[in-house]
């Protein structure tokens, strides 16, 4: 056991993949392959820069002298001059085209942008695969009859696949917003100390297209299209904003939804998975708790409070930078990655097993429905002859009657047998049963439900068929 705090995110909820993108190995490998890249693209614009420097560095890409770094950082108080220095240690030929014309932006910046990238690719697959697993339910369950609920108070009927969909439409913007920050995003690129390029500049002799085209190649060698047109010393933090914002807003999703899923447990409506040998309660051991369900509601709660950190470091920059972000960035953005992963993963795995329970829904439906369906049995008994107005004061007199019953004397709902009983209406038992069918009021809800899976859903996991199918093994 650790004698000192470590991140829950990491050691109990985040998935491994989604931990190593934010550590820092992958951070200072990254900034050598931005050296390497800068190197290259300096070299192919005319600067002169060998072969075998750029090999030499090549070579050391990835065996990173820690140690040296380190204990340079404690002489230097800057991170990434210890890094370059460490560099030039192993690449003694490089060492004076290493970082050449650069700021520390160049690496710091460009590589969080990189890491978010990568980031949301990953939150991206993880995504369509609860949404393909949530479309699956949706349409197992789209004709079965459940009661809706307003101000969590029993209303017209619904379809169980129907209100699958309430939630899945949810996760559809959430992946149309993720799509667009994909296809937008920008590398901030080589712009220098406050953003003019003015070392590269002088670096290739007042050459402005070199300089443009430096910006350019630097980004295609790290697998981006465009870079951002202007910046100060960093790229603005509005984009920080945007993507923790559809982190934010997955967040939002999920905890809506499991926040139903918890009332639905409580009704005994549907339950979330729960092993063989799985413990609900250290004092009640017939308790079967919606913990997974709790634990994204708490999870998502954090990530949700987390927007007003990039919301106020956007705020607060001081022209063309300030360092008041640095810390603060390092902990809000993986954060909010590592909380969204894990988010995720707890959906994936609660919809890969959800249980639902028919009859108990089928018994809730039959207590409402009586009331439900009274107009119907109306119109049926003038058809046969009735009086509107007084069927009308009848069913009123007959619904206080079995309203009392069942709320002061906890008796079931007898409003249906008053009714075939009173001959003012004319009905048999089996004419009334016939018209309180439950499928007969759930409206257009199993064509809904097909028509937004085929049309929106559907298209999108055809699309990715590939990495379909993510298997979840929760840490705990």
């Amino acid at each position: 056991m650790s004698s000192t705090y470590e991140n829950p995110l990491i050691t109990r909820y985040a998935s491994q993949e989604m931990a190593q993108l934010f550590s820092a190995d992958m951070k200072f490998k990254t900034w050598r392959k931005l050296w390497i890249a800068l190197a290259e693209a300096e070299k192919e614009l005319g600067l002169d820069i060998s072969d075998e420097q750029i090999e030499e560095m090549k070579k050391h890409q990835d065996d990173i002298n820690y140690d040296v770094a380190k204990k340079r950082e404690k002489e230097t108080r800057h991170d990434v001059m210890s890094h370059v220095y460490a560099f030039g240690v192993q690449c003694p030929a490089a060492k004076p085209i290493i970082h050449l014309g650069a700021t520390s932006a160049y690496v710091g910046d460009n590589t969080d942008i990189i890491v978010m990238d990568q980031g949301l690719k990953l939150i991206r697959k993880k995504l369509i695969n609860l949404m393909n697993n949530m479309s699956a339910f949706a349409l197992e369950y789209k004709d079965l009859p459940t009661l809706g609920f307003t101000h969590f108070q029993p209303a017209q009927l619904t379809t169980v696949g129907k209100r699958g969909t309430l939630w899945l439409m949810d996760f559809l913007m959430d992946y149309e917003d993720l799509e667009y920050a994909l296809s937008t995003i920008s590398l901030r690129g080589v712009k220098g100390t406050t953003g003019t390029q003015a070392s590269f500049l002088s670096l290739f002799d007042e050459d402005h297209q070199k300089v443009k085209d430096l910006d350019k190649l630097v980004a295609e060698k790290m697998g981006f299209k465009k870079t951002f047109p202007v910046t100060g010393q960093t790229y603005s933090r509005k984009l920080d904003y945007r993507i923790l914002s559809i982190l934010s807003s997955i967040a939002q999703s999920a905890h809506k939804m499991t926040n139903d899923l918890r009332l639905l447990q409580h009704l005994k409506e549907i339950e979330e998975p729960f092993e063989t040998n799985q413990i609900g309660s250290s004092a009640m051991a017939y308790k079967r708790n919606p913990m997974r369900s709790e634990r994204v509601a708490s999870l998502a709660r954090h990530v949700i409070a987390n927007i007003m950190n990039p919301a106020m470091t956007v705020s607060t920059q001081w022209f063309e930078r300030t360092l008041d972000d640095s810390a603060n960035r390092r902990i809000s953005i993986p954060e909010a990655f590592l909380a969204v992963d894990a988010i995720l993963e707890i959906c994936i795995n609660i919809f890969s097993g959800l249980v639902v329970y028919e009859k108990v829904i089928n018994q809730h439906v039959m207590n409402e429905l009586p009331f439900m369906a009274t107009e119907n049995i109306m119109m049926e008994a003038v058809k046969r002859g009735g009086d509107r107005q007084e069927l009308h004061e009848k069913i009123r007199t007959h619904s206080m009657e079995a309203a009392k019953q069942v709320k002061m004397e906890g008796k079931s709902n007898d409003l249906l047998v008053r009714i075939a009983e009173d001959d003012t209406f004319k009905l048999t038992k089996d004419h009334i049963d016939n018209l309180v069918d439950p499928i007969l009021y759930i409206g257009r809800s199993p064509q809904q439900v097909m028509e937004f899976i085929e049309e929106h859903i559907q298209p999108i996991i055809e699309k990715n068929k590939e990495i379909i199918g993510l298997e979840i093994d929760l840490k705990v």
